[in-house]
């Protein structure tokens, strides 16, 4: 399937379908407006045809067959992907973390699940695997803070471990976060923390007007990295409205639709 050109695109920078290497994205969405839909689009981005790249996608959600049935009504396959080795899946859907006390790290907390994507991307890094880019991508923040136990330092230090990944071995990082689903003091820290690290925030919004029947919400997206005629980078920001159909997305400026 051919890259289509869409304001998403473009507020991304991504007008030729073509990611620049180290960026990390974080998607923001709420109950009234899941945003899921986004980080679909970015791993469809991730695994275009014309690439040789591979992602490394942690699923803290939904099982693998979950994803590849929505990315087949996009036109990706996402078992050919794997088959293939571009596809990494990580099923932490079960992932416990360290006890309030901090003891008991095991292979199945934060300290496994990083050295897992270390390790992959290392071996995708080496130059016999012609890989190229890699992407990383987390579907939901807020349950590595409930498998946590509420702990926002294990989730930091976890997240700032992989964002070092994206400059020591220039590879990029997109996440998922709920963002209005912390109900502890710790909650606005965690997203003002997520929020700084990120190269380009997308937020996923209801319309501040209520409801409509052909606009199901609204997209903010901050880019951080776009470069001014001097050469140094600034704030990019866009706002338009989306609808999901059944295989697509459509993105369109507020009052363009009659």
């Amino acid at each position: 399937m051919s890259v289509s050109r869409n304001l998403l695109d473009e507020a991304l920078g991504l007008e030729n379908g073509v990611w620049s290497r180290g960026h990390v994205v974080l998607v923001e969405d709420c109950v009234e407006t899941n945003g899921a839909f986004v980080l679909h689009h970015l791993l469809k981005r991730a695994l275009v045809p014309e690439r040789t790249s591979v992602v490394i996608f942690v699923s803290l959600a939904y099982p693998f067959f979950h994803y590849d049935r929505i990315l087949r009504k996009l036109g990706c396959n996402l078992m050919a992907q794997k088959d293939s080795n571009r596809f990494v899946f990580l099923d932490m859907l079960k992932l416990e973390c360290p006890g309030e006390d901090g003891n008991n790290i095991t292979e199945g907390g934060l300290i496994g699940l990083y050295g897992k994507i270390q390790r992959a991307v290392e071996v995708n890094s080496l130059p016999e695997c012609n890989r190229g880019f890699i992407t990383i991508m987390i579907d939901d923040v807020s349950l590595l803070d409930v498998a946590a136990h509420g702990s926002v330092d294990y989730v930091l230090d976890f997240l700032h471990y992989c964002r070092t990944l994206t400059s020591e071995l220039d590879c990029s990082l997109f996440m998922l976060n709920h963002e209005d689903i912390y109900s502890s003091m710790a909650g606005p820290r965690l997203i003002s923390q997520l929020e700084y690290l990120a190269d380009i925030v997308i937020k996923a919004e209801p319309l501040a007007t209520g409801l409509a029947t052909d606009v199901h919400g609204q997209l903010t997206v901050v880019n951080r990295g776009i470069l001014n005629e001097d050469g140094h980078s600034s704030n990019k920001i866009r706002n338009f409205h989306f609808k999901i159909k059944e295989n697509t997305v459509e993105y369109f400026y507020p009052g363009t639709r009659t």
